[in-house]
């Protein structure tokens, strides 16, 4: 896969739109900051939950460095976790 081509998929997976599905990204990454604090016992903000679902996708690009949808998914995530701080920044 071709870098642009990457970040072609990446753009296209991140703006269309999924809020049908899984719900407003903001809202969604927030709710999940708020369950990630509870569990861990220290503040989690909405940009650390793109952060660490792009180094969930590094490990796993680790494990199968073949398989295109880690990288994709890491360059999305990403891209949300800077939303994020461009929105609660």
């Amino acid at each position: 896969m071709k870098r642009a081509e990457c970040l072609d998929t990446a753009k296209e997976l991140v703006t269309k739109d999924r809020a049908n599905d899984h719900g407003d990204m903001e809202n969604n990454f927030a709710t999940i900051a708020t369950y990630w604090s509870t569990h861990l016992g220290h503040k989690i903000e909405p940009h650390d939950v793109g952060v660490m679902m792009a180094l969930l996708k590094l490990a796993r690009a680790k494990a199968n460095p073949y398989h295109d949808d880690n990288y994709v998914d890491a360059a999305g995530y990403m891209a949300c976790a800077a939303e994020c701080v461009d929105v609660n920044g």
